[in-house]
C-alpha cells in the first residue's frame, strides 16, 4: 500500500477525504493528518510517506512551504494540492515545485480519482524522479484545455496558463476532433500525440470520457478540409493495423470564442457512430447540412424535452413526444425516412442528456432503442418506442438519485429560487457541511450548485420574457438576480442572446 498524508485546515475536508474515496482501490492508505503545515513536516520527519495532499492557503507553514521542506525529508514525494484559490501565482509556484495536479474545492471526486490513478501508475512505474517532468506537464495540459472546452476557466486565466504550458493558438480559426479506438484504447493517446502534436497549432488531450481530443488553430477557415483528409488518413491507417477508430470532427470555429461549440460538436459527431456504425469519420458539417441524417434540420424543441428529464416527468415527456410526431406526420410531404430520422435524433438527444447529468457511458441503454426504430413499420411503433426510451431515461435518473437529501434541495430550489441561495444557507438548513452538500450536488446532478441555479434561473426568465409585458430589471428581481449587469451576462452565456433581444423574439 502507498502511504498518503493528508493536510488541511479544515476538519470536515480531512474527515470528508477519509470517506469519499474506498483508498485500498487504489492501493493507497491514509497514514496520517494534520491541520497545518508545521505539525504535517514534523510528522512527515518521523514516517515515510509516498503521496501528500495538501491544502495552500493554512496557518503557521503554508502549503507551498510544506512542499518544498518535505522534498528535502522525501525529494520522491508525489502532491496533489487542495486549494480554495484559483489563482495563477499559486499554480505556477506550484508548477515548479512539482506536482500531480492543482485541485480546487470543492473537491470533484472523478478528478481526484483520476489523480490517484495517474499517480499510482507513476509509482508503480518508478519512472521519472524529476519535479517538472512532461507527464506532470501533459496532466496540467488536460486539465487546462479540457476547462477551456468545456467554459469553466476565463479567458484571462485560461492565456496565462497557456503561455506557461507552452499551448500556442495564435491563429484566428479552430476546430476539435475527438478520437475514440473501437475496441483496446492501450496507447492510442502516444500514438496519436507522436502523429499530430509536429503540426503547428495542434494540441491532444485526454477528456473526461475518455476520448482522445485534438484542437487545431488554423490561419484560414479552408485549412479544416487538409485537417479532415489527414484525419481520414489516420483511421485508415489504423483500420489496416486491425486498429479501427472513430473520429468525430466539429466546424470552424474562430478562437477564443469558439472553443465550447467546437468541442460540443465535436463529441455531438461521436454519438452518431450508433446510428452510422460502418463511418470511421463523421463530420459536424454533414450532420449540420443534413447530409448524415437525411433532414435538413432537428424539427424538434429539444430545450422542452430537457427539461421534462431534468424534472423526471414520464407523463409530460409522453405528451410531448406524442404531439410533436403527430405534427410531423401530418406535415405536407413529409416522408416516412424522416420521421425515422427524426427518431432516431431524439433517441441519441436523450443519451446526451442523460450522459451530461449522469456522467458515465449510457449507450447500452439506448442501443435497442435504436434498432427498434430502424425496423418500424408503423406510426404507433414508433411512438411506442421512442416512449419507451424516455421512460428508461427518466428511470435511470430515479434509480441514481440516492441521495435524498439532493432530492429535497431540488425541490427547495423550485420552490425559492428567487431568493437568495447559496450552498452556505442550504447547508445550515439541512444541517450539512456547504463543501459536502455542494460535492453531493454535483455527483447527483452532474452540475454545480452555481450552474444548476444560474440555469434554473434563466429557465425562469425566459419564461417571463416570453409571457410577461414586465420590465427586463424586473424580471432579473423575480427570478432572483438583484444586479442587472449580472443577470445580463448569465442570460448571455445560457441563451447566447441578451434578454432585450430575447423579448424582442417573442
Amino acid at each position: 500500500m502507498y502511504k498518503v498524508f493528508i493536510v488541511d485546515d479544515e476538519p470536515f475536508i480531512l474527515e470528508g477525504l477519509y470517506d469519499i474515496l474506498d483508498w485500498s482501490l487504489f492501493g493507497m492508505e491514509i497514514v496520517g493528518q494534520a491541520d497545518h503545515g508545521q505539525m504535517a513536516l514534523e510528522a512527515l520527519s518521523a514516517r515515510p510517506v509516498d503521496v501528500l495532499i495538501t491544502d495552500i492557503s493554512m496557518p503557521v507553514m503554508n502549503g507551498l512551504s510544506l512542499i518544498r521542506e518535505a522534498r528535502k525529508l522525501h525529494p520522491d514525494l508525489k502532491v496533489i494540492i487542495l486549494s480554495g484559490f484559483n489563482e495563477f501565482e499559486y499554480l505556477k509556484e506550484a508548477m515548479q515545485l512539482g506536482i500531480e495536479n492543482y485541485l480546487l474545492k470543492p473537491i470533484n471526486v472523478e478528478e481526484l480519482e483520476s489523480t490517484l490513478r495517474n499517480t499510482v501508475a507513476k509509482l508503480d512505474s518508478t519512472q521519472s524522479d524529476q519535479l517538472y517532468d512532461e507527464y506532470s506537464v501533459q496532466i496540467l495540459k488536460d486539465n487546462t484545455l479540457y476547462r477551456w472546452l468545456t467554459g469553466q476557466i476565463a479567458d484571462p486565466e485560461f492565456d496565462q496558463r497557456a503561455e506557461l504550458l507552452g499551448i500556442t493558438l495564435q491563429r484566428p480559426y479552430m476546430a476539435v476532433a475527438a478520437l475514440r479506438r473501437i475496441e483496446d484504447q492501450a496507447g492510442l493517446f502516444e500514438e496519436a500525440n507522436r502523429k499530430f502534436k509536429a503540426l503547428a497549432g495542434t494540441f491532444v488531450l485526454h477528456d473526461v470520457d475518455g476520448d482522445i481530443v485534438l484542437v487545431t488553430a488554423f490561419e484560414q477557415e479552408e485549412e479544416i478540409q487538409t485537417w479532415i483528409s489527414l484525419l481520414n488518413e489516420y483511421t485508415q491507417e489504423l483500420s489496416a493495423q486491425g486498429k479501427p477508430a472513430q473520429v468525430g470532427v466539429s466546424r470552424v470555429g474562430r478562437l477564443p470564442e469558439g472553443a465550447q461549440v467546437c468541442y460540443a460538436e465535436a463529441k455531438k459527431c461521436m454519438e452518431y457512430f450508433m446510428i452510422f456504425p460502418d463511418r470511421s469519420l463523421i463530420d459536424y458539417q454533414t450532420l449540420d447540412s443534413g447530409d448524415a441524417r437525411g433532414d435538413s434540420k432537428f424539427p424538434i424543441q429539444w430545450k422542452d424535452y430537457a427539461k421534462l428529464i431534468v424534472a423526471r416527468d414520464i407523463q409530460a415527456l409522453d405528451e410531448q413526444i406524442v404531439v410533436d410526431f403527430e405534427q410531423l406526420q401530418q406535415q405536407e410531404g413529409i416522408q416516412p425516412i424522416e420521421l425515422h430520422h427524426a427518431a432516431l435524433e431524439l433517441i441519441i438527444r436523450f443519451k446526451m442528456e442523460l450522459e451530461g447529468i449522469k456522467h458515465t457511458d449510457e449507450s447500452a441503454l439506448f442501443q435497442e432503442g435504436l434498432g427498434r426504430v430502424r425496423s418500424c413499420v408503423t406510426f404507433e411503433e414508433l411512438i411506442g418506442v421512442l416512449k419507451e426510451v424516455a421512460r428508461q431515461t427518466v428511470n435511470s435518473l430515479l434509480k441514481d438519485m440516492k441521495n435524498p437529501i439532493v432530492s429535497q434541495v431540488l425541490g427547495y430550489i423550485e420552490e425559492h429560487y428567487a431568493d437568495e441561495l447559496s450552498l452556505k444557507t442550504l447547508g445550515a438548513h439541512y444541517h450539512l457541511h456547504p463543501v459536502y452538500l455542494g460535492q453531493l450536488f454535483h455527483k447527483e446532478t452532474g452540475e454545480t450548485f452555481a450552474e444548476y441555479i444560474n440555469r434554473y434561473r434563466i429557465g425562469k426568465a425566459k419564461e417571463q420574457l416570453k409571457n410577461t409585458t414586465m420590465k427586463v430589471h424586473e424580471i432579473a428581481r423575480n427570478v432572483g438576480y438583484w444586479e442587472t449587469g449580472y443577470f445580463y451576462k448569465q442570460f448571455r452565456k445560457y441563451v447566447g442572446i441578451s434578454p432585450t433581444d430575447y423579448k424582442g423574439l417573442s
